[in-house]
């Protein structure tokens, strides 16, 4: 598998407040067709450069505290062309060192919220410990390639060395339905891929509770004509 050669650069702040330590994070990097820039805080992606639609965009919800980097996308493109010329540099000074490549250590694949059939949804495929970034994700539904509604987010570097990298789908849980992702890396010989299976254990089953009342009722009226036909006998015999 052929992979497109990528430079990456990270800067990192740590800022105190009042409400504790936080991380600020800033990763730029670039390929000879692909470019990232992304802004992350504590572990979490706030903007990236859209440089197809030219503009910096804000992914946090509607109910997080908005948060602006004035001049974003303008310096993500002198960034790119800064990116682009050491790329070139690098790769004629290290052709002849040996490649350090790390295949994914993990790939994990959950929902993000519990399953109920019918009710949107989202399926997350994390994976961990590769080197270098990224990987490529794709994912099935019913062993047919989807892509809508999926989303990979910029490969988040660990504390450790290796890249984290995460990709979602919307999906809709029905009855009977396979997912999949499968990724893809050049230190893999062949590509990793999880299965998630919508199963009839997703939500309880509705027949359970009427059946535990009905047998329940059954029961107390058994024991309440039990109960009756016994003081009825005891009458008699004293009258």
């Amino acid at each position: 598998m052929k992979m497109k050669e990528l430079l990456l650069f990270l800067s990192c702040v740590l800022c105190v407040s009042a409400y504790g330590l936080h991380g600020d994070v800033h990763i730029n990097g670039c390929s000879d067709f692909d470019a990232e820039d992304m802004y992350g805080l504590d572990g979490e992606e706030v903007a990236y450069a859209d440089f197809n639609n030219h503009t910096e965009v804000y992914i946090l919800p509607p109910f997080a505290e908005p948060m602006i980097y004035p001049g974003a996308y303008k310096q993500a493109v002198t960034e790119l062309k800064v990116c682009r010329h050491n790329l070139k540099a690098l790769r004629a000074v290290m052709k002849d060192y040996p490649s350090n490549n790390h295949a994914p250590s993990a790939v994990m694949m959950y929902t993000r919220d519990e399953v109920e059939f019918g009710e949107e949804n989202t399926l997350i495929c994390h994976v961990t410990g590769f080197y270098p970034a990224p990987v490529n994700v794709s994912w099935t539904k019913n062993r047919q390639k989807v892509t809508e509604g999926s989303s990979t987010n910029v490969p988040y570097p660990n504390k450790d060395g290796p890249f984290t990298q995460i990709s979602r789908l919307q999906f809709t849980p029905q009855l009977g339905d396979i997912y999949s992702c499968t990724v893809q890396h050049l230190a893999l010989t062949e590509p990793l891929t999880k299965i998630y299976k919508v199963e009839a254990s997703a939500q309880p089953d509705p027949g359970v509770g009427p059946s535990v009342f009905c047998g329940v009722g059954l029961t107390l009226g058994l024991f309440g004509v039990a109960v009756g036909t016994f003081f009825l006998i005891k009458g008699n015999e004293c009258s």
